[in-house]
């Protein structure tokens, strides 16, 4: 069995998974500082919790899982590339963008949350453009 397609194969499904969530849970936020009710505050903190950490988590885990496991198999020398180097970065800032996120969400959990929804949708552009850039670097990849 080729183990590389296999790893290939679910670390595209874990990353799919985990943008997913990086492009939904902002979105929820921009819904989340709309609402009114009680009812509703509690149904969205629900789903934020939800997918943060049954979806998000587990699939960004995988994500670096799967991602180390195809260093290893198509060879530790690949990592001194300049779009691995690239790739290492960007995937690192959409790791770092995952915890604010969380941070986001204890913010909601504690009604705390001071930012607005024009906010959200901003920052909702932020995992678009990091998987944009990815997604051409590890497809050209540039010497």
């Amino acid at each position: 069995m080729n183990f590389y397609f296999l790893y290939k194969s679910l670390h595209l499904i874990s990353v799919i998974s985990w943008m997913a969530g990086l492009l939904y849970l902002p979105r929820i936020f921009v819904y989340h500082t709309q609402a009114k009710s009680e009812e509703t505050l509690e149904t969205f903190k629900t789903m934020e919790k939800r997918l943060f950490f049954y979806i998000m988590n587990p699939a960004m885990i995988l994500s670096w899982i799967f991602g180390f496991l195809l260093i290893h198999s198509i060879g530790i020398e690949n990592i001194t590339t300049l779009w691995f180097k690239i790739k290492i970065i960007l995937v690192s800032a959409l790791t770092f963008y995952h915890f604010y996120l969380l941070i986001c969400l204890q913010k909601f959990q504690s009604n705390d949350n001071k930012n607005s929804t024009k906010f959200y949708k901003i920052i909702n552009e932020v995992p678009t453009i990091l998987l944009i850039i990815t997604i051409f670097v590890v497809v050209f990849k540039p010497l």
